[in-house]
């Protein structure tokens, strides 16, 4: 194994280490990449960093109007059935800016006199050390930007674009009935169908599969599980003796 292999280990990296993963680099340099001038950086690096920088920022903005959303206009929306149209609006808008953000956190710069002693935040600034990237949310983010080649993307996965909800023949109670059997990998005291039934219903909306009320819809958890389902007998999964 490479050296550049054990980073897929990590579940979150801060803007600098995913920005030189993202075009191909070794983060170890990641310590003093921004302190060269620019031109030095690796190609595609400040493209990246902007690129993931803005993901952030729209996930902020997302967590920030989902919430005023729910506080303020969620039990309005509901009330009165004439306005039904503007929360399908607003979900459609709250969908488009989840899509286009990247979980983690943005952390600002810290500005010091020369005594070392801290003179707060500077307004604006990003500090790319300490600003930190979900890997999964990043991967989520590069496919639907079109991205799946490079170190984020190992492994081929042309016989997987039914997974990929921007296919044109993307069907979701496919995808959400291959997502569910691989997630099971053990059952555990449940029968197999019971845990498949279990994840489904905690992961519906990923496949819309959920009501106005945003509720499983039971027939189609029901379908889905039935295909992944491995153990048609019923029962729990025997213990190897």
């Amino acid at each position: 194994m490479e050296e550049l292999d054990y980073w897929r280990l990590c579940e979150e990296l801060n803007i600098v280490q995913a920005s030189l993963l993202l075009v191909g680099e070794e983060p170890s340099c990641a310590g003093y990449t921004e302190d060269q001038e620019i031109k030095n950086r690796p190609q595609g690096y400040e493209a990246g960093k902007a690129a993931i920088c803005g993901g952030l920022k729209n996930f902020i903005r997302y967590e920030k109007e989902v919430s005023e959303f729910h506080q303020h206009g969620g039990d309005f929306y509901h009330e009165y059935d004439h306005v039904k149209g503007m929360m399908i609006d607003e979900e459609e808008y709250f969908k488009s800016l989840g899509n286009r953000a990247i979980s983690g956190t943005l952390v600002q710069q810290v500005e010091y006199d020369i005594n070392g002693n801290n003179l707060g935040v500077l307004d604006g600034t990003i500090d790319f050390h300490r600003s930190m990237v979900n890997v999964e949310s990043l991967k989520q983010w590069l496919r639907l930007k079109g991205f799946t080649t490079g170190f984020f993307f190992p492994e081929p996965i042309a016989t997987m674009d039914f997974l990929e909800p921007l296919n044109p023949r993307y069907a979701p109670k496919l995808a959400a009935s291959v997502k569910a059997w691989q997630a099971i990998t053990d059952a555990g005291k449940r029968s197999p169908k019971q845990a498949l039934d279990k994840w489904l219903r905690e992961h519906a909306a990923e496949f819309g599969l959920t009501n106005e009320d945003g509720k499983p819809i039971e027939n189609a958890i029901e379908e889905c599980s039935k295909v992944a389902n491995w153990n048609t007998k019923g029962g729990a999964t025997k213990t190897p003796t």
